[in-house]
């Protein structure tokens, strides 16, 4: 049986619970220091209440310790896991390898996708060194994944959804270049958001002004069956540095579809956690940040992959402009034409539309049927395509309608004796408590009333269980029932919940179903290769942290700046310049193309 694991992104532990309620079953966050996102850092406190919220349903909580240290840096960052460690933390993603000699550190390691894991050998070497989980460079194809997961024998984690670096994971040095802050320290720029004009050797302007190096966003849900298949147990979400709405729109849309594929095949998978989620909205990816979406090379093929005319979310297409009336005092009204029927515009929505200098964005102030007033937005033409990257209504059932997330109990009551109660209670996840109760009480006068109350009563929730009472044993003279008020029945279901919720999650369903491994101790040990050290001298063999690219490379990725123009000598016969040049604020960065391997690389020119 296979193990699904849905991992979600949490800037902080609110956002990780309601990654949790909207189907999650792991979650990565950020300690206070040492995070790939210097602005997602949090407290011990707040990790050790999400990893208890969390616990409950089986869910892990996974804390990224993913940058690179400078001198002197391991004592802090070794006292801040030992921390985490104690506030119930279930894995470590990890950078540096000298983590995997420390032996006070217990929980599994996960290699994070900054250790440029993109083939076989750079995999079976962080194997090697302890980790349990290795997270695999985005820009591979799905034989490169298969190939990957045939030759290990530890996890394999793959991102599915989100935000892509243009150069392979770990090895870009673009931000640090441009403008001194590391990417390996968590202080990103986004420098391949950023404008530039494309030149070549002579001058000649190709491109100006726009966002060369900027990729469309992933979206492999309806891949991922064949993800699985390859061998991949967890599905990353990206985005630690994303607000609510976007993280519980994405997990319930992926959490959805993961229960599609369990369904399907009942013999071969199963989720990693346990619970039902219930309510809440409904999920649509086109409605929450994007800038487009791409499948990139998972199919071993070229594509379209850039959005470098819409670096930041443009949302989903509407329509376009149509009938625009200006008006003193610098407000404007204009209708829509739209793309489809049954197009409703709300007060509050957000709207965006490309120029030439990148995406304008606007607020609908009013918004009639298809008419928008709002302040005048000088450059928006009649023709121009719409977006709406904010759905007011659709923000609004995000922020409402809340999923919840529940086990559900089978419960079985047998009545016996003077009126002895015992209330066998069997969790989804295999929690099994036997509950007796003295009803020393009148018989009920009318059966079928009291039993009905029984049933009604017994079968609701009680914090994270959903109760359903599924067998009725009387065994009294004369099959009697006792005649319980409801509040004695409530309470005994109340006191069921705290028996179930005391023995902690078994990870057995119901069955003898064999469960996900859990904790270090449970997983298939591959030995740790390093010999143990003291925290503050790191193992005697550390590997190299790149995969090769070369010293003076700023960038190097799958992604071609010539095959996106049609300039690609190799697929589509086309004689570009011999050379090409991205400015940017009078700093000249120079392309290279290595067709054999099929890579672009950025350095100084």
């Amino acid at each position: 049986m296979q193990c699904l694991e849905l991992l979600a992104p949490a800037r902080n532990k609110e956002i990780g619970i309601a990654a949790i309620d909207c189907g999650a079953d792991a979650v990565y966050i950020a300690g206070p220091d040492f995070g790939a996102r210097k602005a997602a850092g949090n407290g011990f406190d707040d990790i050790a209440e999400l990893c208890t919220y969390a616990h409950r349903f089986g869910v892990r909580i996974f804390v990224t310790y993913n940058t690179l240290w400078r001198d002197g840096e391991e004592e802090q960052a070794h006292a801040q896991m030992l921390l985490a460690q104690q506030a119930g933390a279930d894995a470590f993603i990890i950078r540096e390898p000298r983590i995997a000699a420390w032996p006070d550190i217990t929980v599994p390691l996960h290699a994070s996708t900054q250790c440029a894991i993109r083939d076989v050998e750079r995999a079976r070497l962080f194997e090697s060194l302890g980790c349990e989980r290795i997270i695999l460079e985005r820009q591979l194809s799905l034989e490169q994944i298969r190939e990957i997961c045939a030759a290990v024998r530890c996890e394999v984690e793959f991102f599915v959804h989100g935000a892509l670096c243009t150069g392979y994971s770990g090895e870009c040095r673009l931000s640090e270049y441009l403008d001194g802050r590391s990417a390996d320290r968590g202080e990103c720029i986004q420098a391949c958001r950023s404008l530039y004009d494309l030149v070549d050797g002579d001058g000649r302007v190709l491109l100006r002004n726009k966002a060369v190096l900027s990729l469309r966003d992933y979206n492999l849900k309806a891949r991922l069956e064949e993800l699985a298949d390859a061998g991949v147990s967890s599905f990353k979400i990206e985005g630690r540095l994303k607000n609510a709405s976007y993280v519980k729109n994405v997990v319930r849309d992926y959490s959805l579809a993961l229960d599609t594929l369990v369904a399907k095949y009942p013999e071969r998978y199963r989720r990693a956690s346990y619970g039902e989620v219930s309510g809440g909205f409904v999920p649509d990816t086109d409605k929450t940040f994007n800038r487009g979406y791409t499948e990139l090379f998972l199919d071993g093929r070229r594509g379209k992959w850039s959005s470098m005319d819409a670096p930041k979310s443009m949302g989903e297409a509407v329509g376009t402009v149509e009938r625009i009336r200006r008006q003193p005092g610098r407000t404007m009204t204009f209708s829509v034409k739209p793309l489809r029927r049954n197009l409703e515009l709300r007060n509050g929505d957000g709207f965006a539309f490309a120029t030439a200098d990148g995406v304008t964005g606007f607020r609908g102030d009013v918004c009639e049927g298809l008419q928008v007033s709002c302040k005048d937005v000088p450059d928006l033409r009649e023709g121009t395509a719409l977006y709406r990257n904010i759905n007011a209504a659709f923000e609004k059932a995000l922020e409402t309608q809340a999923c919840r997330r529940e086990i559900p109990v089978r419960l079985s009551v047998r009545i016996h004796g003077k009126y002895v109660l015992e209330v066998r209670a069997l969790s989804q996840d295999g929690r099994e408590v036997l509950s007796p109760f003295h009803t020393d009480v009148e018989t009920a006068e009318n059966g079928e009333r009291a039993e009905a109350m029984l049933r009604e009563q017994l079968s609701k929730r009680s914090g994270v269980f959903r109760f359903s009472l599924e067998e009725l044993k009387v065994e009294t003279a004369g099959g009697r029932l006792p005649l319980l008020s409801a509040s004695t029945i409530n309470g005994i279901r109340r006191l069921v919940a705290e028996d179930l919720d005391n023995l902690g999650v078994s990870g057995l369903a119901p069955g003898g179903q064999e469960k996900c491994p859990r904790s270090a101790a449970e997983m298939p040990s591959q030995g740790n290769l390093l010999p143990a050290s003291n925290p503050d001298s790191g193992p005697s063999v550390r590997p190299e942290l790149s995969a090769g690219v070369a010293d003076n490379e700023l960038m190097r990725s799958k992604y071609c700046v010539r095959y996106e123009l049609g300039l690609c000598p190799k697929y589509q016969g086309a004689r570009p310049p011999q050379e090409l040049f991205l400015l940017n604020n009078g700093r000249r960065l120079a392309l290279h193309f290595d067709c054999a391997a099929c890579e672009m690389s950025v350095t100084p020119a």
